[in-house]
């Protein structure tokens, strides 16, 4: 249980630290300042899908073939899934195991972005597609093997899982999981087709990079004070993990791509993230197919979040965001 609940000495400390009850936040205290970083991080580059005129891309809509709708609407539904899953288990279940209230702070964040991501898909879904059709898309992604798969094996973890594992869990997901469904708007950018739906998605990888760069940052700092023989066992456990996800994501990008052509390049592009999946908790890429210069130049540009919109009136692109918060680069965070 936490602490700060209960008449009890936090960290040891009497002098400094005695609580009769319960513990008031203090954001002047700071014991870890990746906490407090990430929390700035995070409020600057607040945003709402409201804000983006996902309608002005109909024309564009229209013009994709029956297939390349399929694929979008297949994608999205997926990513759906994993975004309701993350607002309703994710962020909720390590609310359990923080290290500081600070962090806890953030994982309420964390927690409310995600489920304006999950808001933002029926925000695209409503603009571009009819409402019988959106039901036959939520229809088929409640029921589709591989997606279900994947969040009950995400969720048993959640559920029953270790705080180390939860969090391995979650970086999986934020960062390699959630790209199978990114790929196909972020191909139609690169070739100036569904710019505003692409300006969410950007936002949306904008905050999962932070997202699963400040957990496996928390899962570092547990790991390195694991006993070495616990360690192994813990890495060994993630790599079983990372397998049978991947053999499950490539099932799925089969079934929605395969249509379209473009299984070996999502393929391609999955690996790639799930060796980000693997640096962001500290270990080694794994995936030799999968380095950057692999991917599909026309989609890895994309992944860039520099605004692609700009604010006049009609037409609001993330540049409206306080702070004009730039996206995660590889050295944001020095472990």
């Amino acid at each position: 249980m936490n602490k700060r609940y209960f008449n009890e000495i936090i960290n040891g400390d009497e002098t400094n630290h005695s609580v009769n009850y319960y513990k008031s936040i203090d954001w002047n205290q700071i014991e870890d300042g990746l906490d407090k970083a990430t929390w700035e991080k995070l409020t600057s580059q607040f945003w709402l899908d409201t804000r983006i005129p996902v309608s002005n891309d109909r024309n564009d809509w229209r013009m994709l073939s029956p297939e390349e709708r399929d694929v979008v609407n297949k994608a999205f539904v997926g990513l759906t899934l994993l975004d309701t899953l993350q607002s309703e288990e994710g962020a909720n279940v390590m609310r359990n195991d923080v290290r500081t209230q600070h962090e806890e702070a953030v994982l309420n964040n964390i927690l409310f972005m995600e489920s304006v991501h999950a808001k933002s898909y029926s925000t695209i879904f409503i603009s571009l597609n009819t409402s019988n059709e959106i039901d036959k898309i939520f229809e088929w992604g409640n029921n589709n093997e591989s997606i279900q798969y994947k969040a009950k094996r995400i969720n048993e973890i959640y559920q029953n899982g270790s705080p180390l594992q939860k969090k391995i869990a979650s970086v999986f997901l934020e960062s390699f999981l959630f790209y199978s469904g990114f790929y196909a708007p972020l191909w139609y950018l690169g070739n100036n087709k569904l710019e505003n739906v692409a300006e969410i998605i950007k936002l949306i990888i904008r905050d999962e990079s932070v997202h699963g760069t400040y957990l496996g940052y928390k899962f570092q700092l547990g790991f390195n004070e694991l006993p070495e023989t616990e360690a192994n066992e813990l890495k060994d456990w993630m790599y079983e993990l990372l397998f049978d996800l991947m053999k499950n994501e490539e099932k799925f990008t089969e079934a929605v791509y395969s249509q379209v052509g473009w299984t070996h390049d999502v393929k391609t592009f999955v690996k790639y993230n799930a060796n980000k999946a693997l640096q962001n908790l500290g270990f080694e890429a794994f995936y030799k197919d999968g380095m950057p210069e692999n991917v599909n130049p026309i989609v890895m540009n994309g992944i860039s979040t520099e605004s692609s919109n700009h604010d006049f009136f009609s037409q609001v692109g993330n540049s409206y965001l306080m702070g004009e918060s730039e996206a995660m680069d590889e050295d944001d965070y020095d472990f």
